[in-house]
């Protein structure tokens, strides 16, 4: 059998993929085209945890876990061809996809930006299931994670999967409203609809995967060997709002909560997101759901300014100074929404949380201390507005 594990070069996928082939004899192979660390580059910016090579990384995996099934594939997946190639060389039974460019503020930027991060996440999922369908590989189960982010910021609790519409005389489950607030959002919003249309018209088995805020350095592999550390990225642009607060804590640099930072996000640490992918890649076909299941991949919602606290007293422990200030928002978010979010059938999948936020942030401010010459030296990266000298 194949798994093979898209955008595995990034932040999720390398980790996902580490710990999958640490569990099975199966073949996984990694596919990215480094993206991401070209959009991190022209940025300014730089990965806070220094990342080897893919072959470096590959290379660490057999002589530290003893991974012997690991296996890399360059091209991109907004290629027809490459896809076409790829599916047929290899024929998947899983497909974990994890590749796209993740950041709203990048997609923010401009309308060239916009336009690229909806045409090279989209095409990239279609080429994939349309793919699968083209060359009869419709038994593969296609994973991908989304984002809890296609939900917005409703004022009403959001459901792990469809929401209950009735009327007189019947009731159906329908999708949830998508109400994304950014251009990269919609692009998972419009990945969740076509999965769902591909499910419908090709029975496909489909787990969409709605990724929160994801935090954390490293996983129980990633930390045996520095060789096959993730990336961590804490500029403005691609770093999360608990990797930037704690770099900023880090560099001496005060947390900057945007507006009132009372709005709950939903999070999950970095361990308890590469779990559960790796449950349901694993996940004996017999036992899994051959149908259409989203997950939301969250364990709990804290409010931006219990994020920056929590992190300004852990930092304490470390003797750090840190500060918390407010500064003006250059989003246009509910600064107070408290958000309410289901979460049942993901925490089954992972049999609960893992560390709590204290926990994992205790865990992050430890393995950045070790870097915080290199996260110092591009602190003019945590604001709004900086880009390189070409842009």
């Amino acid at each position: 059998m194949t798994i093979l594990v898209t955008g595995g070069d990034g932040y999720l996928g390398w980790p996902t993929a580490l710990r999958i082939a640490t569990r099975t004899d199966d073949r996984v192979i990694l596919v990215d085209n480094f993206a991401r660390r070209e959009w991190v580059e022209e940025v300014g910016s730089v990965s806070g945890v220094p990342i080897a090579s893919i072959d470096e990384r590959i290379e660490a995996a057999e002589d530290v876990h003893g991974v012997r099934n690991l296996s890399f594939v360059e091209g991109d997946l907004v290629e027809k061809s490459f896809v076409e190639e790829l599916l047929a060389v290899h024929e998947p039974a899983v497909i974990v996809h994890t590749a796209a460019q993740p950041s709203a503020p990048y997609s923010q930027i401009n309308g060239e930006r916009a336009n690229y991060t909806q045409h090279n996440n989209m095409q990239a999922t279609r080429n994939l299931l349309w793919g699968l369908e083209e060359a009869d590989l419709t038994d593969t189960h296609f994973i991908e994670t989304t984002t809890t982010g296609v939900y917005g910021a409703p004022e009403f609790p959001i459901p792990e999967g469809g929401a209950t519409m009735t009327n007189q005389s019947a009731e159906d489950e329908v999708p949830f409203p998508a109400m994304a607030g950014s251009w990269y959002h919609l692009t998972k919003s419009h990945d969740a609809a076509n999965m769902r249309l591909a499910h419908s018209q090709f029975d496909i088995p489909i787990s969409d995967v709605r990724t929160a805020i994801t935090y954390g350095t490293e996983t129980e592999e990633t930390a045996a060997d520095p060789r096959l550390a993730t990336r961590f990225d804490f500029d403005y642009y691609f770093g999360v709002v608990a990797h930037r607060f704690a770099a900023q804590a880090i560099s001496g640099y005060p947390m900057t909560v945007y507006g009132k930072g009372e709005q709950r996000k939903p999070f999950i640490a970095l361990e308890d997101a590469v779990e559960g992918l790796a449950q349901l890649a694993l996940a004996d076909p017999d036992d899994r759901p051959d149908e259409h299941v989203v997950y939301n991949q969250v364990t709990r919602a804290i409010s931006i300014v219990e994020v920056a606290e929590t992190i300004a007293d852990v930092a304490g422990e470390y003797d750090l100074d840190v500060a918390v200030e407010h500064f003006e928002n250059p989003r246009d978010e509910d600064e107070t929404h408290k958000m309410e979010i289901e979460n049942d059938r993901y925490a089954d999948l992972i049999d609960g949380q893992s560390e709590t936020f204290e926990e994992g942030v205790r865990s992050l401010l430890g393995t950045l201390l070790e870097y915080d010459d290199r996260i110092a030296a591009h602190e003019d990266r945590f604001l709004p507005g900086v880009l390189t000298d070409d842009e």
